[in-house]
């Protein structure tokens, strides 16, 4: 009798333990969806658009790869899948003009079409050349299409995209288009000229008579539905002759054979600096728009010739076709007519910091002549024709008063980078973002609104934030790497695209990042770029340890206010070009040299790069990639517990070259192995800390397709994650509130909230 319940007794055990692990597997698989988190805005917006058909649905790309869908009229945004679609910084999409589910868009220079209102997209038509300008439909045909390609030219599709044939007559880069009724008069506007068809873009001729120059900067075209009235304006170069305004903006009402001057009444015909802040001494127009519903309505854009009104950068209009003219946008808060909504840096400030140029790019709808949007580092729109503008990067949280302090509500048009994602060891509903542009952000919601710094608190160096510090017994003291040059160690700087001498520092914060100050002595004015702490060292004297770009390694043995050099054996006087610290549990530390070129060439320097461990406090280095051939490195990981076993991400460095890939060793450096390769700039990987053999790897810029993936062998096999939106991974970081979710920091897209393992269907 015992022994039959003792059998029975194992048996429901079995089954209670198969339950218990279906279950967890169940759980395990179950879907859980990609979350964008963050501030919204702060990178660079192109090319928008906006349907005619409906003008809640609109567009936009970004300059980190991604294109952004609103379906309520610029609140709120959705990044769409970058299998679906790359966004194209170059070429504006096109809405089909009376079905909104229709959306013909450049997925990095090659023509898609959504049936399903940006849901999906799938390539379409013969057009070999990749995209460039803008993709038009004709309103009243939309059979009939044009599109500019990057090498000058301009094609036309008769069968909705299904085939083009180049025109033969328009050159030059594509400015934009305008279709007459059902388009057997065409125009085309390139930077070299502007042409009319009137054979639905058989035969093209030149039509600038009237105008100063061929130089073409704005184009806009609008034609009254009765087809009794149709408008052309374009803009050329603006300068002064003998202190008279020049150029500017023409108007033409006979399709183009003859053009009058525009620049009427009201709007900026300086010809002289207002103060030191101008763009310019003179106002150049660099975008214009206007639409079929009322094309005696134009609006144009312009270079500022001063700060204040009416010298600013602005947004005219006119209702007479440029004869009289009104300014429309007032952004700085400190203009008595401010009429533009504050986003969190001119509500954290007090003041706008745009440089009095024209913004990125401009929209309108065509049915709907007072809804425009522009993008720039922002997206602003107006519903009614410029009275207003509103912030479509994003809004203050429900209660909340814009200000210093403020917090925000992440709205989906995440266009920026992250660098690492922390929760607060003492307080995990407070959460950190380190970011490129925005340098520095917080939460005190566990991720929900975001606070963005300000005059008052942020640090001296507030562009880049890299890396935070805290300290393990005293809650809300922490430490940051700083920097005005952002983007190490990607192709930016390693290319030297964007500065990279750029000062920068340690600070510190008491107060769980509210406020930064700069204590640091002994310390280079150069980019930092990682921060470490020893936890085993003394309260109130804590050793840490920070990453020179440039200069090497710097050890302060007093929480942080006096630094000393310790690169003893690290890098080479080429390069020392330091991008990422590590310290170990037990006491081990790494530093990486990243890549460097030649002066003078496009090769990459050998010496230096590559990654270094101590074992003595940083008093000295050895290098333990000395086997391995990498001229780029761009970033490591270390297991949590075990120093032997590490994580290299590389990169080619050429087409020719095919090392890049993650790299594991683990023994130390003696060995390494490549463990994977996606494509040719891979970022780095990661070890889980719970799951044994889980292995993550990232990748950035020129991801040919997912830029996340994981294997749960060491590397054998790899599967991706092909539900995050984002292909431009950096760095993985884990919620310690929920161990099925993760975070994910990016070179553009800011940071993604998901589960730990691909989603399998």
């Amino acid at each position: 009798m015992k022994r039959f319940t003792w059998f029975r007794g194992l048996a429901l055990a079995g089954l209670l333990a198969t339950v218990i692990n279906l279950a967890l597997a169940q759980s395990t698989n179950q879907f859980i969806p990609w979350e964008p988190v963050g501030l919204s805005g702060g990178g660079g917006m192109f090319a928008p658009a906006i349907s005619p058909a409906n003008p809640d649905l609109m567009m936009l790309n970004c300059d980190m790869s991604a294109a952004y869908l609103s379906t309520d009229g610029g609140h709120n945004w959705r990044m769409i899948p970058h299998a679906q679609l790359h966004g194209d910084t170059a070429c504006r999409p096109a809405f089909h003009p009376t079905n909104p589910d229709i959306i013909y868009a450049s997925s990095g220079g090659q023509l898609r079409v959504s049936h399903d209102r940006g849901q999906t997209f799938t390539p379409i038509g013969n057009l070999k050349e990749s995209l460039a300008g803008e993709i038009a439909i004709c309103p009243a045909n939309p059979d009939l299409m044009l599109a500019g390609t990057r090498n000058g030219r301009c094609y036309v599709s008769r069968d909705a995209g299904k085939t083009w044939i180049a025109c033969a007559g328009p050159r030059g880069r594509v400015i934009g288009f305008h279709f007459v009724g059902d388009g057997r008069m065409i125009f085309t506007a390139t930077a070299d000229g502007v042409w009319r068809s009137d054979d639905a873009g058989e035969v093209w001729l030149d039509k600038t008579a009237g105008l100063p120059e061929k130089k073409i900067q704005g184009f806009a075209g609008g034609s009254s539905p009765d087809g009794h009235l149709t408008m052309l304006y374009c803009s050329v170069p603006s300068h002064a002759d003998n202190g008279a305004f020049q150029g500017g903006v023409y108007r033409s009402r006979d399709g183009g054979e003859t053009w009058q001057w525009a620049m009427g009444s009201g709007i900026n015909k300086e010809t002289q600096k207002a103060d030191q802040w101008a763009y310019g001494p003179v106002a150049q127009y660099h975008q214009l728009l206007t639409t079929d519903k009322q094309p005696l309505t134009v609006y144009a854009f312009n270079t500022s010739t001063g700060f204040n009104p009416p010298h600013h950068e602005t947004v005219y209009r006119s209702d007479d076709a440029g004869g009289t003219w009104r300014a429309t946008y007032y952004q700085d808060p400190r203009f008595a007519q401010c009429n533009v909504e504050p986003d969190y840096v001119t509500a954290s400030c007090g003041q706008s910091f745009k440089g009095g140029d024209t913004p990125f790019g401009v929209a309108i709808c065509n049915t709907d002549p007072n809804r425009v949007m522009l993008v720039m580092n922002e997206c602003h729109v107006t519903d009614n024709g410029g009275r207003t503008w509103f912030n479509g990067s994003t809004y203050p949280a429900p209660g909340q008063k814009r200000g210093p302090g403020c917090a925000w509500v992440c709205n989906g048009q995440v266009v920026t980078t992250t660098w690492n994602y922390y929760i607060d060891p003492f307080e995990p509903n407070r959460h950190y973002i380190a970011y490129t542009d925005l340098g520095f952000a917080r939460s005190t919601d566990g991720g929900r609104t975001w606070i963005w710094w300000d005059k008052q608190s942020w640090a001296p160096w507030r562009n880049t934030c890299y890396e935070i510090a805290f300290d393990p017994a005293v809650p809300g003291l922490m430490w940051g790497a700083f920097s005005d040059v952002h983007d190490i160690p990607n192709d930016n700087i390693i290319l030297e695209r964007h500065g990279h001498n750029l000062p920068g520092g340690v600070c510190v914060s008491r107060d769980f990042g509210a406020s930064w100050k700069a204590e640091a002595h002994g310390l280079p004015l150069k980019a930092v770029t990682g921060v470490v702490l020893d936890p085993h060292s003394p309260k109130g004297a804590r050793t840490l340890y920070a990453g020179v770009f440039d200069v090497g390694i710097f050890k302060s043995p007093d929480s942080g206010r006096t630094w000393t050099l310790k690169s003893t054996g690290l890098g080479d006087p080429k390069n020392m070009r330091v991008s990422r610290v590590i310290l170990q549990p037990d006491g081990t530390l790494f530093a990486m040299i990243c890549a460097k070129r030649a002066p003078g060439n496009r090769s990459f320097l050998s010496e230096g790069a590559g990654l270094y461990r101590s074992r003595d406090g940083a008093e000295t280095w050895e290098k333990i990639s000395t086997s391995q051939p990498w001229l780029y490195p761009k970033d490591f990981a270390v297991h949590p517990h075990d120093s032997r076993r590490i994580l290299v991400g590389a990169c080619d460095t050429s087409w020719e070259d095919r090392t890049g890939g993650l790299y594991l060793t683990e023994d130390g450096g003696e060995h390494w192995r490549r463990i994977g390769r996606e494509g040719p700039q891979t970022f780095g990987g990661c070890f889980h800390p719970q799951h044994e053999g889980w292995i993550y790897m990232t990748l950035t810029e020129s991801a040919p397709g997912a830029g996340l993936w994981l294997s749960r062998d060491n590397g054998q096999t790899w599967t991706p994650f092909d539900d995050l939106p984002f292909a431009n991974i950096q760095r993985v970081r884990f919620d310690s509130t929920h161990s099925d979710r993760m975070f994910v920091t990016t070179f553009g897209g800011s940071v993604w909230r998901g589960p730990i393992e691909p989603h399998t269907r």
